[in-house]
């Protein structure tokens, strides 16, 4: 039988414990680690829910203003529309801001998007996705520029319905083991969903290009239908359709 072996500072540690005099309590486990930590850990915190908002946020946000100011993650619109705010909670990517703290039993376990590197605690870099992002060149392409409108008949807006809602929160493509397997060459879920919005959109004229481009071994062929970003999209988005409607695409234009 195969042994394997953890890197040498990868294992999580106990770390520290934050406790809280209160009738409504409770307990947050989060991830903790910095470039001077040796390995990370992961801290408890008790907080008293009665004075809290009712999300995941709320709560990161009281343990960052009142107990422990070197927490660190991202937010910013607390609206579920800007993505900042992606983690892992509860076994589950998803967005703090839009995540209840009732829909959880128990303790609360937040960690960072999973299978990226961590710049500090829930921060993660995800400087590869955004040059993926890039590569597809999402923008509208025209041969000719002109001052005309671009006009779409209903049918044909709605199409780009399910594929502009798309936040870029990586929620879906951090979940993908394709994507965990292959980071550098397939460009994941929330990429092609945003390629195929473009293909789909018929005010775009590069859509020959576009496909030529994905279709190679692993740009779009690496994944295999195993639907966890279909399942874990905070939108409610299908990004699984969309990979399979752009190879349809590239079928139909061969």
């Amino acid at each position: 039988m195969a042994e394997f072996t953890l890197p040498k500072n990868s294992k999580v540690k106990i770390g520290k414990t934050h406790t809280v005099n209160a009738d409504k309590k409770r307990i947050i486990n989060i991830y903790r680690y910095g470039a001077d930590d040796q390995n990370p850990r992961l801290d408890t915190f008790e907080i008293d829910a009665s004075k809290c908002g009712e999300m995941v946020l709320d709560a990161l946000i009281k343990i960052k203003n009142e107990v422990d100011s070197t927490l660190s993650f991202r937010r910013s619109c607390r609206e579920g529309i800007c993505g900042s705010c992606a983690m892992n909670i509860d076994g589950t990517n998803t967005l703090a801001c839009t995540k209840a703290m009732n829909d959880i039993k128990g303790s609360i376990k937040v960690y960072p998007l999973p299978h990226q590197p961590i710049i500090k605690d829930l921060v993660s870099d995800l400087s590869n996705f955004y040059k993926q992002y890039a590569s597809i060149k999402p923008w509208l392409q025209k041969e000719k520029n002109n001052d005309k409108e671009n006009i779409q008949t209903i049918e044909q807006r709605n199409k780009v319905d399910g594929l502009y809602d798309c936040i870029l929160c990586a929620c879906c493509s951090t979940s993908c083991p394709s994507y965990w397997w292959n980071p550098e060459k397939y460009l994941g879920p929330a990429v092609l969903l945003q390629a195929y919005r473009w293909v789909a959109d018929s005010r775009d004229e590069a859509k020959k290009e576009r496909l030529a481009k994905l279709n190679d071994t692993f740009s779009l062929y690496r994944c295999h239908t195993i639907m966890n970003c279909t399942k874990t999209c905070p939108k409610g988005l299908n990004p699984a359709k969309a990979i399979a409607n752009l190879k349809q695409e590239i079928i139909d234009n061969e």
